[in-house]
């Protein structure tokens, strides 16, 4: 199916430099207005994907779906859609493309007519061996209509010579390789599984007699939903019944959380694992003033991201907070072709520097990570240019050294900042006066954990050490190495 819209269309082209959210998932069951709860946790969700969003219902008889690319308040405000989605359970997800290209037909839930039955599916996350799984099955026969890997599931699950429906979904999910959340729906059941390490997130909750799985806990909040628990590394909740139904897919393994989602991912009103992500980043602003305090005036958040951390630097260190850049909230969509003039304009359209703040000020610039580093020195451009007298840097994440391979989209090796250069090569880049990172000891400290033990690291942290907790099989085979996104998009 044609793309009815360019990629340029969806993504502003003067925001890719940075690490880019992953996907977000969503499943009710037992509610008469299913899909409109799924809307409304999307709408929640929007942060963790912008390019695309999917809802599929079921009424008793069918499964209803709508699919399309753009935001989720654009795709569900038609009430001629909405009225559509009928059914006492459904299932959601906002994409963003980490594998497969921006186009209609990778837009998930994906569904497909079973022997078993209908079957819907939606994913966050990335299979590290999807491409291995997929020549494979090819072989064997099967016909792919999509670029997605998450399509792998569904035929995985289709060619399995297992009993029941679940009895499938176990056999699939112990062939796969990576970081997975996901949330299925069959005419009986929601089902919510994640990965046995745990790397991506799924929490479940309650509505009245309805019970939900969501990527974060601000989706419950939405909807005046309880927050009753994060499901486990590993295992698998079948909403169906009264109450929940666990199942174990594997044996219960160390966790390795992505420890990016307290630093950036999830959103600052979220608790995951138990941890607020608000106070995490403010943990982490302590951290790093006790580390790596300057002398200066004043500290400064790169907005919106770097704010809770900038606060818990500045309590930490007892310098004034003060927002010294502003940000523009509706910069919104571009239908602007990404020539290089726009991008040049790009920082301004999104950031304004407020000047009687900052002139004459030793400046310190919280922000939660750097990538390429392209927006970071155009933002210390624009900072120096309002009269800053210093300006210092210091960055609530250690420097990201390797790609993430398990759904985030990462630029390659060759084109992350820190991979090419040191921290003083960077600061000099920069054109800052001084730079500092938070240590990996220092992250896991702000995290309540004793300094990170190599042996056993308590999160997944493979972009700051490029120690991946699972085999890499796509990566490791030469002839079926994955594309990168901007590859994909290329190809699109």
């Amino acid at each position: 199916m044609p793309e009815p819209f360019p990629a340029a269309y969806l993504r502003q082209p003067f925001d890719d430099d940075r690490v880019n959210e992953e996907c977000a998932i969503f499943g009710i069951h037992g509610h008469e207005d299913a899909a409109a709860h799924t809307a409304l946790g999307l709408h929640a969700l929007q942060h963790r994907g912008q390019e695309a969003s999917g809802i599929v219902a079921f009424d008793g008889e069918h499964f209803n779906a709508h699919r399309d690319l753009g935001l989720v308040g654009d795709i569900f405000a038609s009430e001629a859609v909405m009225s559509r989605l009928r059914g006492h359970a459904a299932i959601g997800h906002n994409r963003y493309a980490t594998t497969g290209g921006t186009v209609l037909r990778n837009v998930q839930p994906l569904f497909a007519d079973l022997e078993l039955g209908g079957f819907t599916l939606a994913h966050n996350g990335n299979l590290t061996n999807a491409t291995t799984l997929r020549r494979e099955l090819v072989r064997r026969g099967s016909i792919f209509q999509s670029t997605s890997d998450t399509e792998v599931f569904i035929h995985l699950i289709a060619t399995s010579t297992a009993g029941s429906l679940i009895e499938r979904m176990l056999d699939a999910l112990r062939q796969v390789e990576g970081a997975y959340s996901l949330v299925a729906m069959t005419d009986e059941a929601v089902i919510g599984v994640r990965d046995p390490l745990g790397v991506r997130p799924l929490v479940l909750g309650r509505l009245g007699d309805a019970w939900i799985f969501a990527s974060e806990t601000c989706a419950f909040d939405i909807l005046g939903a309880d927050f009753v628990r994060d499901v486990e590394p590993g295992e698998m909740v079948v909403l169906g019944g009264p109450e929940p139904r666990s199942i174990r897919v594997e044996p219960v393994a160390r966790q390795r959380f992505c420890v990016f989602e307290y630093i950036y991912f999830a959103r600052p009103d979220s608790v995951i694992e138990g941890t607020s992500i608000y106070e995490a980043r403010k943990a982490i602003g302590r951290e790093l003033a006790r580390e790596s305090l300057p002398a200066a005036d004043l500290v400064v958040p790169v907005p919106d991201s770097g704010v809770p951390a900038a606060l818990g630097f500045a309590e930490e260190s007892a310098l004034p907070f003060e927002l010294g850049i502003i940000r523009n909230h509706y910069v919104g969509r571009t239908f602007i072709e990404p020539g290089q003039e726009i991008r040049n304009l790009g920082v301004k359209l999104k950031h304004n520097a407020n000047r009687p703040m900052l002139e004459g000020k030793r400046v310190v610039l919280v922000d939660d990570s750097i990538v390429r580093g392209t927006t970071s020195r155009k933002i210390v451009q624009m900072v120096r240019a309002s009269g800053a007298a210093e300006v210092h840097m210091r960055i609530a994440s250690p420097p990201i050294t390797d790609p993430c391979f398990y759904g985030v989209d990462t630029p390659e090796r060759g084109q992350l900042m820190a991979a090419q250069m040191s921290v003083e090569e960077i600061g000099r880049q920069l054109d800052v006066d001084s730079l500092a990172f938070i240590s990996i000891d220092g992250l896991y400290r702000a995290m309540g954990r004793p300094n990170r033990d190599p042996r056993a690291p308590a999160f997944c942290d493979a972009c700051f050490t490029g120690e991946y907790p699972t085999r890499l099989t796509d990566r490791e085979s030469p002839d079926t190495a994955q594309l990168s996104l901007l590859a994909e998009l290329k190809r699109a």
